[in-house]
């Protein structure tokens, strides 16, 4: 479930690594020794992406405290093959660790396990590789949670919670947005939304002009559509453009995924009511803070481990859940209320 009062940003966190000996007789296990870092890299879905740079800022946040060199690389378009190569080279120039967003969590697995194979850690964030091709994911949010928030908001724009809604993804091919929609279409099954007619999925490829163009022919084939649901930050901005630009402002509203920079005009101007996002530089940092850890030795990704990061999660231990799974923490909701005070801080 979303938090609708939102938490403050945490501040910049150190992760403290401990290494431990004894002296009695029968020594007890040490604590792995920390190793040098060396290389890491980022690859996210895309660069020059404003939700991607900002995760980035709070990896090189990390870096900055934790040690190592940082580097992100990646591909200009959302496509999980053009993640590929990149991949591979990280593994040729024998990086330590991996951090990567799936734009194609199969189309790349076989270069994260070959990367794997080689000693490199590897840490998903944000859109999660195959199963067995990383070593701890790094979830911005539980998906179920994610997917009741949706529906929640969808029904809360709707009128009555009544009306067709439809939704706007980013790849077709995108983990998490897959995930977080099929949560959604779940939540919606409940008695509560039982008004709201699906429309479907399209896709924009997170791509601005594209999903300008789907969002364009959502109204035009819909032309009693209510809301647009769009759970990615490229997505929702070019949706709430074109409710304004069709001067559907009142009678079609617009939710999902966004960052208060690029919704605080839709939310004010009332394309946009509501929307929601996860604190993004944390999700940075806490991704950074893993591959370290695993550099080091001092969590193997297995279920049941855990491990503290101060300043993220209210300095509250992080488990590793099945599969490798840690959870960031909950997103919040973004209205007219808060939006302001957010700005400035979230910086996108």
């Amino acid at each position: 479930m979303f938090h609708r009062v939102p938490r403050a940003a945490a501040g910049v966190a150190v992760l403290v690594l401990l290494a431990g000996c004894s002296s009695s007789a029968t020594p007890s296990p040490a604590a792995p020794t920390a190793v040098t870092l060396g290389s890491i890299v980022m690859i996210p879905k895309q660069v020059n992406n404003p939700y991607f740079d900002v995760a980035f800022k709070g990896a090189q946040n990390a870096a900055t405290a934790l040690g190592g060199t940082l580097t992100q690389v990646g591909p200009s378009n959302a496509v999980g093959t053009e993640q590929i190569p990149f991949i591979q080279t990280a593994t040729t120039q024998k990086a330590q660790a991996i951090i990567v967003s799936a734009d194609d969590a199969t189309a790349i697995a076989p270069a994260l396990q070959a990367a794997m194979a080689a000693g490199i850690k590897v840490v998903g964030y944000d859109s999660s590789p195959a199963v067995g091709a990383y070593n701890v994911f790094v979830n911005q949010a539980d998906t179920a949670g994610i997917g009741k928030g949706l529906a929640d908001m969808a029904c809360d724009e709707a009128p009555s919670c009544t009306g067709e809604i439809a939704v706007l993804s980013a790849a077709q091919t995108a983990t998490n947005q897959n995930a977080w929609i099929a949560a959604m279409q779940t939540t919606l099954k409940d008695a509560k939304y039982s008004k709201l007619v699906w429309d479907g999925v399209v896709y924009g490829n997170d791509d601005p002009t594209v999903s300008t163009q789907q969002a364009q022919a959502l109204l035009s084939a819909h032309p009693n559509l209510k809301v647009i649901v769009s759970p990615t930050t490229v997505g929702i901005v070019a949706a709430a453009q074109v409710v304004k630009d069709q001067n559907k402002t009142g009678s079609v509203f617009v939710t999902g995924l966004g960052t208060p920079k690029g919704m605080v005009d839709f939310v004010k101007g009332g394309q946009a009511p509501e929307f929601a996002l996860w604190n993004v530089t944390d999700l940075g940092y806490l991704a950074y803070a893993v591959a370290v850890d695993l550099v080091n030795g001092t969590i193997k990704g297995t279920a049941g481990e855990t491990f503290t990061v101060k300043g993220v999660n209210n300095d509250q231990p992080y488990t590793i859940g099945t599969d490798g799974v840690v959870v960031l923490g909950p997103p919040f909701v973004f209205n007219a209320k808060n939006i302001d005070q957010y700005v400035a801080s979230f910086g996108f």
